[in-house]
């Protein structure tokens, strides 16, 4: 007797949870394709070119001085290098890693939010582990939210902190609120784990995000709560209380 009643919660959770996320993704899949991500597949191939220019003898130094970000760099040439470091991938990781992340988050978040609303969010994300690993390295290594001297010198670069960003603020839109925390949970677990620069960047991402959701959210209850707000696609279904 209990365990239909198991699957049948199971199922309307999920519904609710992932079910406005799933149909729109697939409504636009259905109708476009690949057409419907053309932002997130040049993304994709600006990172694999990236990573193929910067492992050559000749590419290494012009991917180094439009892309490389340092917190010891003059703080005018990190912002303007910011930009293109969200797509040079980390050289002591899989290149494989960051194009599935770019591919997977990117496309969800190019078909729930739309081309410029992605970029403006990945930004956000990226510019904000910028500038804060220059404040936790000025902060020092001794408290929680700071860093060693040492990390002012590790080139910051790859996709991961727009990733963060992204999934957290298409979980938020799409009302997926238990895996948008689920994701917060897991950066702050891998902080505890292993507190580096990366990790604290993480974090820094969902702080820089969480800033616009908590100002859109006051927004939409002052409007009346039901309203998907001006950051949402306009074919995007409504969204089931």
């Amino acid at each position: 007797m209990n365990g239909p009643s198991r699957g049948g919660g199971v199922r309307e959770f999920a519904r609710r949870e992932w079910g406005p996320l799933f149909t729109t993704v697939r409504t636009a899949l259905a109708a476009k394709g690949w057409r419907a991500v053309p932002m997130t597949l040049a993304s994709v191939c600006l990172t694999a070119l990236f990573q193929l220019v910067q492992n050559q003898d000749w590419g290494y130094r012009p991917v180094h001085d439009i892309g490389f970000v340092r917190a010891e760099d003059p703080l005018w040439l990190a912002l303007l290098r910011t930009p293109l470091s969200l797509f040079v991938p980390a050289l002591d990781l899989p290149v494989w890693g960051a194009l599935a992340q770019v591919l997977l988050v990117f496309g969800l978040a190019e078909i729930c939010l739309g081309r410029w609303r992605t970029l403006a969010v990945a930004y956000l994300s990226t510019l904000a582990g910028t500038l804060y690993a220059r404040v936790g390295v000025a902060l020092g290594p001794d408290g929680p939210f700071g860093l060693p001297a040492s990390d002012a010198r590790v080139v910051d670069t790859g996709p991961s902190a727009a990733v963060v960003g992204l999934a957290v603020y298409v979980c938020w839109r799409y009302r997926a609120y238990l895996t948008g925390g689920l994701v917060i949970l897991a950066m702050v677990v891998e902080v505890v784990v292993k507190p580096n620069l990366a990790g604290k960047e993480h974090l820094a991402a969902i702080v820089a995000v969480l800033v616009p959701i908590v100002f859109l959210a006051r927004r939409e209850r002052r409007q009346g709560g039901g309203s998907p707000g001006p950051w949402t696609r306009s074919w995007k279904p409504p969204i089931r209380s």
